[in-house]
């Protein structure tokens, strides 16, 4: 699958990353880990400790796929408004599910001070704004609901949102302690934490084949090293590429831009350097780095064919650039860096861990969505449980055939 194309930031923040062997012979272990991104590398870190025997293979070297073109906006909201969301699941459904993404941003803050690498997690403020007249009620409703879920959050008024900043907006969600950290960093931070707790990894390491041994009880996995892994357990964390193991309904596709810019030396227009998003679909966000750059994105486009994504690039990459002039006039800035990459989301808005009956013992992890590193860190956490302690009741919110709303239907 082609992921994407450009030139990437995050890599260049951490040039000396860690390394690690390709798999040189024939191994086994409890769990097995598929993929070397933040998917991976955060079931790692919750297996690290669990005492079990694990391992993960990257085809490729850890954080190459797209983990970085991950633009790492650490938010608990997420495209699809959770008031929309109960439309289709349920107030219940939705109010745990929201507890869970609270929970995996303070995870993610936790897991990143824990280990050794520092990932740059700062908490941020988010702005979400209305992008037109028509959109303030729906931005009120998902605020009283939101409120009533103890959000830590304030509606501003447009004059509210023109004393603050340079630009101006009819109204606003704005939330307080959401985050942003550095997804290459963060990454190789918890593969690294897991590494020295006995985990082994293995990197330009491909599967090129699997099949389920009834007599063993486990998968076998082939590598193109000409290797093979016997392992209890396997948890498939290659991002999109998982789609090309195993085909899922409900993901959907779209292609997406990045810009990263110059270090900027003033911020004093930009209100706490909040997270920066909108209610237009497509939308448009900001955010800043630890070396003062600030990432634009947005302007999705239906397309999913690389040659057609990638053709639109540098009219994208001009587009987010004049965006960012009209919000921010007295900030300079020029493109640096500019990428278009695969964007998945689910159909339903909410990620999926799939198990399939042609897959014993398997999960696949889905963190499809813009929270995706969210996603993934709740996830992980749910797929390890499972493993190590036999169930994990909160994991049925998220199995790829809803069996909660079915229930519910039924």
């Amino acid at each position: 699958m082609n992921l994407q194309s450009g030139t990437y930031y995050w890599p260049t923040t951490f040039p000396d990353a860690p390394t690690y062997p390709s798999l040189n012979e024939d191994v086994s272990c409890d769990v097995l880990i598929i993929g070397g991104g933040s998917s991976a590398a955060q079931c790692a870190y919750y297996l690290a400790d669990s005492g079990l025997d694990v391992a993960a293979i990257e085809k490729n070297t850890i954080g190459s796929g797209s983990t970085s073109t991950n633009t790492a906006l650490i938010q608990y909201s997420g495209e699809k408004m959770f008031t929309d969301l109960v439309h289709t699941f349920g107030k219940e459904y939705i109010e745990r599910h929201i507890k869970l993404l609270k929970e995996a941003i303070n995870e993610i803050e936790a897991s990143s001070k824990e280990a050794e690498i520092d990932s740059e997690f700062t908490r941020r403020d988010t702005l979400y704004s209305a992008s037109c007249k028509e959109d303030v009620d729906k931005l009120k409703k998902e605020y009283d609901f939101l409120k009533e879920q103890n959000g830590e959050l304030d509606f501003w008024t447009k004059a509210d949102i023109e004393s603050k900043y340079p630009f101006s907006r009819e109204a606003a969600i704005y939330s307080y302690n959401d985050g942003e950290l550095n997804p290459f960093k963060f990454t190789h931070a918890l593969v690294d934490y897991a590494a020295k707790k006995g985990v082994r990894i293995f990197e330009n390491t491909e599967m090129n084949g699997h099949h389920y041994d009834k007599e063993q009880e486990c998968m076998v996995i082939s590598t193109k090293t000409g290797h093979s892994i016997q392992a209890r357990h396997v948890i498939f964390t290659a991002g999109y590429e998982g789609i090309d193991i195993k085909k899922e309904k409900k993901a959907s596709f779209v292609s997406t831009y990045t810009v990263t810019t110059n270090p900027v030396a003033d911020f004093s227009t930009w209100y706490n350097r909040t997270l920066l998003w909108e209610t237009a679909r497509p939308y448009l966000f900001m955010r800043t780095t630890a070396d003062n750059r600030i990432i634009i994105g947005g302007l999705d486009d239906n397309t999913t064919y690389p040659d057609d994504r990638d053709s639109k690039l540098m009219n994208k990459k001009d587009k987010l650039i004049e965006e960012f002039s009209n919000q921010f006039p007295d900030i300079h800035v020029k493109p640096e860096y500019y990428l278009a990459a695969l964007y998945g989301g689910t159909v339903d808005g909410l990620p999926i861990i799939g198990v399939y009956d042609e897959y014993p013992n398997t999960y696949f992890l889905f963190a499809f969505g813009d929270n995706g590193t969210v996603y993934s860190q709740l996830l992980a956490k749910l797929i390890v449980e499972d493993i190590v302690e036999g169930s994990s009741p909160d994991m049925a919110l998220y199995l790829q055939d809803r069996p909660l709303l079915q229930k519910q239907k039924d």
